[in-house]
C-alpha cells in the first residue's frame, strides 16, 4: 500500500461513494471522480488519466442506472413522468425523517403525484381504480429506486477497486 497521504485522501474521498449510495444527502458516485481528480492532479495527467477515466465512466453508468430504473418502472405501468419527481421529493423527506420513511415517503410521493395525474388524464376512473393504480406506480418506483441503489453500490465498489488497482504501482 502506498504511503502517500494524497493517495489515502483520494481513496477516502472515493470511499464516501459507498455510504453515498444509501444516503441521498451525500452525492454518491460523484465522490469517485472527485477522488480520482485529486489523484490525477497530484501525480500528473500522464500517469493519473486511467484512474480519472474509470471514475468518470463509473459515475456516468451510475447516472444512467438511476434514470433507467425510474424510467422503466414508470413506463411499464404507463405512469406519468411526474411520479418520479414525487418519489424524489419523498426521498428527501425520508432522509430527514429517517427509518422506514426512507421507503414509505418515496412510495407515497409517487403515489400521490400519480393519483393527481390520473385525475387529470383519466377522469372516468373510479376512486378505487385510481388508488390502486397510484399505489402500484408508487411501488414500482420504489422497486426501481432500490434496484438502482444496488447497481450504484456495485459500481462504487468497482470504482474503489479500480482506483486501487490502477493507482498502486
Amino acid at each position: 500500500m502506498p504511503v502517500d497521504p494524497i493517495w489515502w485522501l483520494a481513496l477516502g474521498l472515493q470511499g464516501l461513494a459507498v455510504p453515498g449510495t444509501f444516503l441521498p444527502v451525500l452525492p454518491g458516485l460523484l465522490w469517485l471522480p472527485l477522488g480520482a481528480g485529486l489523484w490525477c492532479w497530484h501525480v500528473g495527467w500522464s500517469s493519473g488519466w486511467p484512474v480519472l477515466l474509470l471514475a468518470v465512466a463509473v459515475f456516468a453508468l451510475g447516472s444512467v442506472a438511476d434514470l433507467l430504473a425510474l424510467a422503466l418502472a414508470t413506463a411499464k405501468l404507463q405512469a406519468s413522468r411526474w411520479s418520479a419527481l414525487g418519489a424524489g421529493v419523498g426521498v428527501l423527506i425520508g432522509v430527514f425523517t429517517g427509518g422506514v420513511a426512507l421507503l414509505i415517503a418515496p412510495w407515497l410521493g409517487a403515489a400521490l403525484v400519480e393519483d393527481w395525474s390520473l385525475r387529470r388524464r383519466s377522469p372516468e376512473l373510479s376512486w378505487t381504480d385510481r388508488a390502486v393504480q397510484a399505489a402500484r406506480v408508487g411501488l414500482a418506483v420504489v422497486v426501481g429506486l432500490l434496484v438502482s441503489q444496488v447497481a450504484q453500490l456495485l459500481l462504487a465498489a468497482l470504482g474503489l477497486l479500480g482506483f486501487v488497482l490502477l493507482s498502486v504501482r
